[in-house]
């Protein structure tokens, strides 16, 4: 169906001086039209109409909220998100008979008239004034179109929507201006497409395309034309014509809107009849979104990407831009989850720790020299449902995290690094008894601590004297509380930092004091997991990401940050380090953690009375952080049940690192084996 381009309309007081000229009784019509809509014209909207000689550009290209996506690295979809359940399509994408419908229920006149219908308003006056009220109204498709631009802008703000829809002088004057702007702007054919992109047509569906999806489960460019007629009829009041809830005054709208298309001869009185005889079939599609659709366990993965969108500087200046740019959707969102990796991690979780365990189980693993998040999983799935939760464990609190868990020893290896960058040498010895008094130290502030308070190993039969690398394997606290105090508080501090440990889960500050060598401060399986991926990347530190890519809706693919990564120690401050881990899973504390196949390093956490476990290990390819912990109430994890057996002395090696291990077993599975860094320990 084509129409022929009527001439373009001169400015908006030409318009209605036009419309004047022609009827002598217009200033009669016009005070008919609007005083039921308000009283007079104050100097508010005066000043309001001078502001308005500019367009808004989203009266041109309107900035529409729509669903976004978020993918794997696989480019399979892991959920749709959205604030408003829409999906903009083009003009060709829309049925012809679509468009017809809504212009001869909505508008009949659209093609010859332009902002304002002379003959539309003397009809709704007369009308008006008959019944001494709003009887009818005359405001055309492009009025309509700039009164939902300003309230889809104006989001879920009540009072923005309420003034964006109020029935006063000022603002319809505002919207007349606007329309006949856009008018000399744009072409029917682009009003009408925007039109049909931004309207609400109920059951959360915003748009035409959205509509057909939700109503029909079709596109909006396979649309019958009894199902278009039914959505143009959803238009004027998309509660009232609602045809799930209201399917008798859903038909009877339809039947309107095709009786208006055989009128203005669209479609033949045989053809809208035929329709009128069929009744209404719908197949619903119901709304799915959110992160809680994610199958697989993803669901927690896909709440660190939201929370990176909206904290990530690459998204926004501020966290206004950014959450403006999650409201707005029409993201693609790539990201760095590996399906492979994730299936295997969910499988080795939901086998070693049940959902209904009082104990939670959360994993992360990363991908050395590039911070990229591989998978993320808890044993608890993400939902509000019985033994299920929306809080990820993985992650700071920040993020969408908890508070965090005491690393226990698994912190041990920051305090080695930061010995090894100031010269001390993996063969340094102490004598390590069972129980020591902790040694004085300072802070970075300069604070002293002066020599209090014992610190002990975990078995009596634990002492010295011990060098470096067996003191890892054996996980000796006397031996580290005297490396701490030789190394210096402030220099562990700020390895710590250079490893992304800048504070604790909970948001507070990192607590520099002596016990920090134990784990003292909460920390989240995600940051350990980056942190220990840069002793497998040879000393280079990275953010770790869950974003490789991100389209927006206008097909702009945005610049992500291209910073992550630091120097953070030598090269050979890590490969000694891993060497020394490599110890712990061989035969140290670690060793129920080892792999059959290839070479692995890593180190377990245990904290007091056995209330946390942790197991943090690595090969070339991955890197993964395994934390166990009481969510509700922190007790101790010893003769509870987990995983359908009973605990007797919990541990990070018997614990969390079967975890660990059958994940990693399964994600390196046909991979092939790579060595780890061996150098010589004197």
């Amino acid at each position: 169906m084509s129409h022929p381009r009527r001439p373009r309309d001169g400015s908006f007081l030409s318009c209605l001086r036009r419309f004047t000229g022609a009827s002598g009784v217009a200033g009669i019509v016009v005070a008919a039209l609007l005083v039921p809509l308000v009283g007079g014209l104050g100097l508010g909207a005066k000043i309001t109409l001078a502001e308005a000689d500019s367009l808004p550009p989203a009266l041109l290209s309107p900035q529409m909220s729509q669903a976004s996506t978020v993918y794997d690295a696989d480019g399979g979809v892991i959920a749709t998100v959205f604030d408003r359940d829409r999906t903009v399509v083009a003009s060709d994408r829309i049925n012809p008979l679509m468009k017809a419908a809504l212009v001869d229920i909505e508008d009949n006149r659209f093609y010859q008239h332009g902002a304002i219908d002379p003959k539309g308003i003397l009809r709704a006056a007369g009308e008006n004034l008959i019944k001494g009220g709003v009887a009818e109204g005359a405001s055309t498709l492009t009025q309509q179109y700039v009164k939902n631009v300003f309230v889809d802008q104006a989001g879920d703000d009540q009072s923005a929507v309420r003034a964006a829809q109020a029935q006063t002088i000022a603002r319809k004057l505002l919207e007349l201006k606007y329309a006949t702007k856009v008018e000399q702007t744009l072409t029917k054919d682009q009003i009408l497409t925007n039109y049909l992109n931004i309207t609400f047509f109920g059951e959360q569906a915003y748009g035409i395309e959205s509509a057909a999806q939700r109503y029909f489960s079709t596109h909006a460019a396979d649309l019958t034309l009894p199902q278009a007629a039914l959505l143009a009829g959803l238009v004027q009041s998309p509660t009232r014509y609602d045809p799930i809830i209201n399917p008798d005054n859903a038909k009877e709208r339809r039947d309107t809107v095709l009786d208006k298309m055989a009128q203005y001869g669209t479609v033949t009185q045989a053809q809208a009849d035929q329709a009128k005889n069929t009744p209404v079939q719908l197949d619903v599609t119901k709304p799915k979104q959110g992160c809680i659709t994610a199958q697989g366990g993803e669901g927690f993965f896909c709440d660190y990407v939201r929370h990176e969108v909206l904290s990530d500087p690459s998204f926004g200046a501020n966290s206004t831009d950014r959450a403006a740019l999650w409201k707005r959707g029409g993201l693609q969102i790539h990201t760095t989850l590996e399906p492979d990796a994730q299936a295997a991690l969910q499988k080795s979780l939901a086998g070693h720790v049940y959902a209904s365990d009082k104990a939670a189980a959360s994993m992360t693993v990363v991908r050395p020299g590039t911070g990229e998040i591989v998978a993320m999983g808890q044993s608890r799935p993400y939902g509000t449902g019985k033994d299920q939760t929306q809080i990820n464990l993985n992650v700071d609190k920040a993020m969408g995290g908890g508070l965090g868990f005491q690393p226990g020893s698994t912190f041990k290896p920051f305090a080695a690094a930061a010995a090894l960058d100031k010269g001390i040498p993996p063969s340094r010895s102490y004598p390590s008894p069972y129980s020591m008094t902790w040694p004085a130290m300072k802070d970075c502030a300069g604070h002293r601590y002066p020599a209090s308070g014992q610190v002990h190993n975990d078995s009596t039969s634990l002492v010295g004297p011990f060098t470096m690398a067996p003191a890892l394997a054996e996980s000796v606290n006397t031996y580290f509380a005297s490396l701490e105090a030789d190394t210096g508080l402030c220099q562990v501090a700020t390895m710590a930092g250079k490893l992304g440990l800048t504070h604790r889960a909970n948001g507070d500050k990192l607590s520099v004091v002596p016990s920090m060598v134990l784990g003292a401060n909460e920390q989240s399986p995600v940051t350990m997991a980056a942190a220990y991926a840069a002793f497998a990347a040879h000393g280079t530190y990275c953010t770790p990401t869950a974003i490789s890519s991100v389209t927006t809706g206008d097909g702009k693919k945005l610049q992500l940050a291209t910073n992550r990564c630091t120097r953070a120690m030598s090269s050979q401050t890590a490969d000694t380090i891993s060497t020394m881990l490599k110890g712990v899973v061989d035969d140290g504390t670690g060793s129920k953690a080892g792999l059959s196949d290839r070479p692995s390093a890593g180190k377990t956490g245990t904290t007091n009375d056995d209330k946390q476990v942790w197991f943090v290990g690595y090969t070339p390819e991955l890197v993964g952080a395994v934390a166990i912990s009481n969510t509700d109430q922190l007790r101790t994890l010893d003769g509870q049940s987990i995983g359908g057996k009973r605990v007797g002395m919990a541990s990070g090696g018997g614990l969390a690192g079967p975890i660990w291990r059958d994940t990693f077993t399964a994600a390196l599975k046909g991979t092939p084996v790579t060595q780890l860094p061996s150098v010589q320990l004197n």
